[in-house]
């Protein structure tokens, strides 16, 4: 239960605006569901809007993140989850997201 003294804390919309003639309904449903696997609670919510003319726009608080003709086609879940995550918390790690940090190799054991 909050509070007066604890307000909640600020949690983010997201849109996802798909083109109903395209049929691109499944596709915005995937990217939702992988936003709300990666970043769960730290989302207030995750928003399908319908929409026409070949349309497929992301927002984060009315924020574009993602325009298929402004960036040339659909993003990689990665690249979706790396954008927001650069607004929600820069500094939080997105494990092999990320890409792995090779360091020295580990001398063979005998």
């Amino acid at each position: 239960m909050q509070t007066a003294a604890q307000p909640a804390a600020h949690r983010p919309r997201i849109v996802i605006l798909y083109c109903t003639q395209c049929q691109w309904l499944l596709r915005a449903g995937w990217m939702a569901q992988e936003l709300l696997s990666t970043f769960s609670t730290d989302l207030g919510e995750v928003a399908l809007q319908p929409g026409t003319g070949g349309i497929f726009q992301i927002t984060y608080d009315g924020e574009l993140v993602w325009d298929r003709k402004r960036d040339g086609g659909f993003p990689e879940a990665k690249v979706l989850k790396q954008r927001v995550r650069d607004r929600l918390d820069p500094g939080r790690p997105l494990g092999h997201i990320d890409g792995h940090v090779v360091g020295p190799a580990a001398p063979p054991e005998a």
